[in-house]
């Protein structure tokens, strides 16, 4: 009987090659693997698998309890897996099991690099605390013996541009680092459960047993092992959970160590190259990076990369490395493919060193229904999950693109936010930009979404559902949720949230929410007409908060002051503009308060009687009183509320260009006249401007007479008031395009040309009779033009 430890590096090429060579020399019958055992009935689905993938450990009905192990090509455990599945030796997983480790709380985030209290196995020989409680770095321990200042490229000189890694002298290595440490409770229990699977292949007859592990564990399962009942009692007693294990795809971006994965390494772009390249690996990597650089309209020729691998190649031997590692191809790259360029660097980096490699799991794996359903509905509307970003432009007049919206909506209700919307070029509310990203943590949005439906629909209805129901949702988040619901379209959800959304309206009586929350509601319900989604109900709703906002906002204006002003302008700019995609035709009262609309003071709804005259007497018949249009509606309670003079100067300034703009008034330019008298401060004045002329200056230019008054207004301030009303002003006008301040200029200069014209113009004719009149007293003719004596 023999036992064969591997101490390798989870993530690395050089150490996958050996494993390769060393199972083929010792000819396992069983092969034990770092990781958790209950993923045992998952190996025999690794050769259907396309790396990078992880196993995805996560206890049902708890989201926050979750663990990935992930596997790259160049991983030395998956190219364990793949021999054992490949000669049929059984292949087991020897650490602690994840219903343990998901139910201890989490550790607390250690400074030394190690593995991610979340994501295991480690990224090599995984460090472990001293007796000091100090955390211990094997790599880089072993570099500073060696002489190096960097523990990456020790580790790179030494086995991964080797491929012949010998397996003892890492033992060795490691028992020597490892030398008076006391691991902590967590390592000491997973070391405990390495130990046992150990024990157990032993007493079950197995007689060439290899065991892959990170190298940091080596020494603690190399023989004589400690008693089996130290160990039983570590483990004794551990708290644990129901865990459920499938595969889920990973990406290389995901795998890099900058992306917040512990466990990771910052190139495994490259460590791909070199498990796959083993032969003239420089060559052909510097080749792949000009091709790259070609793509995209660099000029990159084959002289280029000629020089860059000479470069790279003495920059290794003037350092003494075996091998050119990836510091001397990015230094050759950055010198003579891309001439210094740091962009083209960074280029190279993210297409290369990094990588957009995104993993594949078979339709045989296990997954929860939600997960197949999204697999089927990517393959139908054929939207490839892909790592890199890709953008889509949707043209919801067509079907296919109806249905890709809806599936994103649906996934953005769940937490996937696969889908990123833009902004759609063009005009037309039929088109949306999407950009595309999928990462690995979608998965497990996704199993953490199964228990809501068996569907992305269905999921998706139940959430939304969920959000309309909680107690702390707002009157905007339900008004944005039933947009999120139309957009997804979830008819079967939309009822209850209308409900919520109704019920939280009439609570509400801050004229301010129902404000900002009435354009959402527009724009939802034209959204029945764009993507042939039904929204019955709504308009109900829409115009009900239209009632309560023109009820509501004669209150609303008094005694504010700038700040509250300006905020309050924001919401009456909202409501006009959603109050004009409303539908014009009128309706019968409001079923909250129908004896409101009978009501004639200033803010209620102009009225439109049928029927008979009104009743004076019992048992008459009583006329239908129909509430005018919305945009009637609005209109008047603006002109009501226009004509009180307590307002603030910027409200009544834009509640004026708002009814001008309506054809409601015909005095604008005396109503400008008193706002900017010599009654009123010149800062309210001023503000009356802003309000007025905000959004645009066309008025002044195609009106002289408002141009007129703005501009005696301007010159008949004196200094002090002049500075006083300057940044108002310039805040106002600065808010122009320029082609429109260029006219404003060009209107007040021609004013000022043909007023100075007019003084020196002489009226040529009534100047004659005048001249003749002269001469005749003076006894002259004038003949011709010219005088006579």
């Amino acid at each position: 009987m023999s036992v064969s430890i591997l101490g390798v590096r989870h993530h690395g090429p050089g150490s996958a090659r050996a494993v390769q060579a060393e199972l083929e020399r010792l000819r396992p019958d069983v092969i034990l693997i770092e990781g958790p055992p209950e993923a045992d009935a998952l190996v025999a689905l690794a050769p259907e698998l396309e790396p990078p993938v992880a196993l995805l450990a996560h206890v049902p009905g708890k989201a926050s309890s979750a663990a990935f192990w992930p596997f790259a090509g160049f991983s030395p455990e998956w190219q364990a897996i793949l021999y054992g599945v490949a000669v049929g030796v059984p292949v087991r997983f020897c650490d602690l099991p994840a219903s343990h480790s998901l139910a201890e709380p989490e550790p607390e985030p250690e400074p030394a690099p190690g593995r991610d209290p979340e994501v295991v196995p480690g990224s090599g020989p995984e460090p472990g605390a001293d007796s000091e409680g100090l955390r211990v770095d094997p790599i880089g321990a072993l570099a500073k013996a060696a002489g190096y200042d960097d523990p990456e490229r020790w580790w790179e000189d030494v086995v991964e541009h080797r491929g012949d890694t010998p397996f003892e002298v890492i033992a060795e290595a490691m028992a020597a680092v490892r030398e008076g440490h006391e691991p902590d409770e967590r390592e000491a229990r997973r070391e405990a459960y390495m130990r046992k699977t150990l024990r157990t292949a032993i007493r079950q007859g197995y007689d060439r047993i290899a065991v892959i592990c990170g190298a940091w564990h080596v020494p603690a399962l190399t023989a004589p092992l400690p008693p089996a009942k130290a160990d039983d009692a570590l483990l004794r007693g551990l708290p644990k959970v129901k865990a459920q294990l499938t595969w889920v795809p990973w990406t290389y971006g995901r795998l890099a160590s900058w992306s917040g994965y512990g466990a990771g390494i910052s190139s495994p772009g490259w460590y791909h190259h070199l498990f796959t390249a083993p032969d003239r690996p420089v060559e052909r990597w510097l080749a792949g990076a000009a091709a790259v650089l070609r793509d995209e309209g660099l000029p990159v020729s084959s002289a280029h990369v000629i020089e860059s691998v000479r470069l790279a190649h003495s920059l290794a031997t003037l350092r003494g490395r075996p091998l050119a590692g990836l510091g001397e191809v990015t230094e050759a790259a950055r010198a003579v493919l891309c001439e210094g360029d740091d962009l083209a660097v960074e280029l190279i980096q993210r297409r290369m060193v990094v990588g957009d490699r995104l993993g594949h799991v078979s339709d045989g794996t296990p997954m929860v229904p939600l997960q197949r359903d999204l697999r089927e509905q990517q393959r139908r509307l054929k939207l490839k999950p892909e790592a890199l970003d890709r953008e889509f432009g949707l043209d919801l007049r067509k079907p296919l693109d109806l249905d890709r919206s809806r599936l994103l909506h649906r996934l953005r209700l769940l937490g996937v936010e696969w889908g990123v919307l833009g902004q759609a070029r063009g005009k037309g509310t039929f088109r949306e930009t999407w950009t595309l990203q999928w990462r690995p943590g979608f998965d497990l949005a996704l199993v953490e979404g199964a228990a809501l439906g068996i569907t992305v629909a269905s999921a998706a209805a139940q959430r939304a559902r969920d959000l309309a129901s909680a107690e702390s949702v707002t009157l905007a988040d339900l008004t944005g949720l039933v947009e999120r619901c139309l957009l997804a379209d979830l008819p079967e959800a939309l009822p209850e949230v209308l409900a919520a959304l109704s019920a939280k309206a009439a609570l509400d009586t801050d004229v301010t929410h129902l404000m900002a929350a009435l354009p959402a509601m527009v724009r939802a319900h034209r959204y029945g007409d764009v993507r042939g989604t039904s929204a019955e109900g709504l308009a109900v709703i829409v115009r009900s908060m239209l009632d309560r906002i023109c009820v509501g906002l004669p209150v609303a204006v008094t005694g504010l002051d700038d700040e509250a002003a300006a905020a309050l302008l924001g919401g009456v700019d909202a409501v006009h503009t959603a109050v004009a995609l409303m539908s014009e035709e009128p309706t019968g009262p409001s079923p909250e308060d129908p004896t409101s609309l009978r009501e004639g003071a200033a803010g209620s709804a102009p009225q439109e009687l049928t029927g008979s005259p009104p009743a004076e007497a019992a048992g008459q018949e009583t006329p239908v009183v129909r509430q005018a249009s919305p945009r009637s509606r609005w209109l008047v309670t603006l002109r009501g509320v226009s004509d009180r003079p307590d307002l603030h100067g910027l409200i009544e300034g834009r509640l004026t260009r708002i009814l001008l703009d309506a054809g409601e008034l015909d005095d604008a330019d005396a109503r400008m006249s008193r706002a900017m008298s010599r009654g009123h401060a010149p800062t309210r004045a001023a503000s009356w401007i802003e309000g007025f002329l905000g959004g645009g200056g066309l008025l002044l230019v195609h009106d002289p007479r408002l141009l007129g008054l703005v501009d005696t207004w301007l010159t008949g301030l004196d200094g002090t008031q002049f500075i006083d009303v300057l940044p108002l002003l310039r805040r106002t006008f600065g808010s122009f395009a320029a082609p429109e301040r260029r006219a404003i200029g060009e209107r007040v200069r021609s004013a000022e040309r043909a007023e100075r014209a007019g003084e020196q113009d002489v009226d040529e004719q009534r100047a004659e009779t005048a001249a003749r009149t002269v001469l005749a007293i003076l006894g002259r003719a004038r003949i011709d033009g010219r005088d006579h004596g």
